[in-house]
């Protein structure tokens, strides 16, 4: 089987953990402090990690202030745990719809269901494409709304030459055990903003005030005080060894990722009835390759695929179609392309005899 997705770990981070074992601290400590100062050198600015993408994403919405009866502006075509990050706080997620050609939050639709209820908007990387950030910070601004960036997919991805995370609002990664950089499971907030940067410091650590320093210096906070809820949202050195390995290593998984990228579009452009998304390809570190499928065949090519030991996904149920996250109106567009979606395998392990594989098999599909 040519597996869908897969973590890719070499000797030096098995090396890494092996080490943290050896020093027997597998909390937070001087390798979390190492990984963020990593982070920070290749971003440009202050970075705080935690266990998870889904963490970093509840943290940011925290820390910018959702109550209750607040709104914020989402795609309904993301990963739930974008949603269930808003709700965590007790605010309402607004499904929206997708621009069909990419799978970025449609501006326009967006623009429809802001009320003054609306505290923030979330562009969602999908498929590492970011859209118009531009227009999304631009129509922020007029509005008087927050930017939370899901960058979940999108580590290493530039935009207009800067490299996402360097610049904008509030940029959220995820580091889990199948993205463009992994820690096993982990996140990371980025933000220039010192109060959010503050608040989500003491918020992963159950709210415990300024006890990152104290861990940072291999101490602990035996008398302190918190004033704001907080959450064991952590991460550990266990994850931020292997995530320092990882980062190390990024331009030679920017070659490989870029590789498989170039090599699927490329043979896509002799099939008929598969389209590619219309991603800025050339900028983009994809974490997974989706295409669309016309013409209703999405269900067939992927029992076609599965049966040549090809593993393939569908990325994203919508969430407006969810029971907890049930909309009162529909998203024609969402609805359509969630049909057409198709994740193919994309992982470092893969060779160019898989990829040619993978495309004979569904040009064979539509031949037949």
């Amino acid at each position: 089987m040519i597996r869908l997705s897969k973590s890719t770990i070499g000797n030096s981070e098995k090396q890494a953990v092996l080490e943290v074992l050896g020093h027997e601290y597998l909390g937070m400590g001087k390798e979390v402090d190492n990984f963020e100062r990593m982070l920070a050198d290749y971003l440009g600015r202050q970075v705080v990690c935690v266990n998870s993408g889904t963490a970093a994403l509840h943290l940011a919405f925290q820390a910018i202030g959702l109550h209750p009866g607040d709104e914020v502006l989402v795609q309904s075509l993301t990963f739930i745990a974008t949603y269930q990050a808003i709700s965590a706080t007790g605010a309402s997620p607004v499904s929206c719809e997708v621009d069909p050609k990419t799978i970025t939050l449609d501006l326009n639709d967006a623009e429809k269901r802001l009320t003054d209820k609306t505290k923030a908007v979330v562009p969602v990387h999908y498929a590492s494409g970011v859209g118009d950030l531009n227009e999304i910070y631009a129509f922020a601004e007029a509005n008087g709304l927050r930017v939370i960036e899901d960058a979940a997919h999108a580590f290493g991805t530039h935009y207009q030459g800067k490299v996402v995370g360097s610049f904008g609002d509030i940029v959220c990664f995820s580091f889990d055990g199948i993205k463009n950089i992994t820690s096993g499971e982990g996140g990371a907030i980025v933000t220039e903003d010192q109060n959010i940067l503050k608040i989500v410091k003491d918020a992963r650590l159950l709210g415990v005030e300024k006890d990152t320093e104290k861990r940072y210096k291999g101490e602990r906070s035996w008398h302190f005080d918190a004033k704001i809820q907080g959450w064991r949202y952590h991460m550990s050195n266990l994850m931020a060894a292997i995530g320092c390995e990882q980062l190390k290593r990024l331009p030679e998984t920017i070659k490989k990722r870029d590789f498989i990228k170039t090599m699927y579009l490329d043979l896509f452009q002799k099939i008929q009835g598969v389209e590619p998304l219309l991603l800025d390809y050339k900028n983009i570190v994809p974490h997974i390759f989706v295409v669309r499928v016309t013409d209703g065949k999405r269900d067939g090519l992927r029992r076609f695929l599965l049966e040549n030991d090809i593993e393939c996904g569908v990325h994203y149920f919508p969430n407006h179609m969810l029971t907890k996250y049930k909309s009162s109106f529909s998203l024609s567009v969402t609805e359509q392309v969630y049909g057409e979606l198709l994740s193919l395998p994309f992982h470092l392990d893969l060779t160019q005899a898989d990829l040619e594989y993978i495309v004979a098999k569904i040009k064979e599909f539509f031949d037949a």
